[in-house]
């Protein structure tokens, strides 16, 4: 798909990997609709590609995936903005560590689990059938293609660490829905992809102590850093622009893989 003049979404897009790829698909000329909880963080990420792409370039939009009125919501104000969107990046999402077994001998509290799980994997499901249904009614564009949607997993998907149960589980759940939805959506002409991140200098990232992050990037085979957020849009925006990538999860990670802790 070319991605100019094209309306995409993406959730989580006011910091981290999630603004990086909302600035790469308007440098590449697509109407971007910037979804996040925090709505002054997405109006400054919209704000600012608005000054570097054009004044109609970004659009902001609350949005809470695990909220279907929510998400709804969002993608109504996004398409009343720039028009039905046939590009979803699903990019939000939380992440935590927790022993299954406390310290003081207590089960880990199920809320918690529960919580990561509603948000990774349940959000980004709902998130996507909600643009599923509307990006099907289309018109097919000239090679068949309607769409295409992107998850977000994680190397956790398949190297979780020590007390990662939870995340590792949700990640691993959108790497195991990656298939059968591109099969699903394949008569509708949407492919779905899943991106698994290493290592990134995320917001997050950035605020473990100097040390922590060098021997972090150190583990990394090669390149041996920490990964670019605009690497991994880069890839995401491939993912768009080459057809013929459907079903498929990529690791992204520069050949790590997770130690046990």
């Amino acid at each position: 798909m070319n991605i100019q003049g094209q309306a995409a979404l993406v959730t989580g897009g006011a910091s981290g990997l999630g603004e990086a790829v909302a600035h790469e698909l308007a440098r590449l000329g697509a109407k971007v609709a910037v979804l996040d909880v925090n709505q002054s963080l997405a109006e400054e990420v919209a704000a600012a590609i608005n000054a570097q792409h054009g004044n109609s370039s970004a659009v902001a939009c609350k949005a809470d995936i695990t909220d279907t009125e929510s998400i709804a919501g969002a993608i109504t104000r996004a398409c009343a903005a720039h028009g039905p969107a046939r590009i979803l990046m699903n990019i939000a999402g939380i992440g935590t560590a927790r022993r299954i077994v406390q310290k003081d001998g207590s089960a880990a509290p199920l809320e918690d689990f529960s919580r990561v799980i509603a948000i990774n994997l349940i959000g980004s499901y709902n998130a996507s059938r909600l643009f599923a249904a509307e990006c099907a009614k289309l018109p097919p564009l000239d090679d068949g293609e309607r769409g295409v949607m992107v998850y977000t997993a994680s190397v956790a998907a398949f190297d979780g660490q020590v007390g990662q149960q939870a995340y590792s589980a949700s990640k691993g759940g959108l790497v195991g829905m990656t298939l059968p939805m591109a099969r699903d959506l394949a008569q509708y002409g949407i492919r779905v992809c899943t991106l698994a991140p290493g290592l990134f200098a995320t917001p997050l990232m950035k605020q473990l102590p100097e040390a922590v992050q060098a021997s972090l990037a150190a583990s990394i085979p090669f390149p041996p850093r920490l990964g670019k957020p605009e690497e991994f849009a880069q890839l995401a925006a491939h993912v768009v622009m080459n057809g013929h990538l459907n079903g498929e999860v990529i690791r992204l990670d520069g050949a790590l893989r997770m130690a046990p802790r």
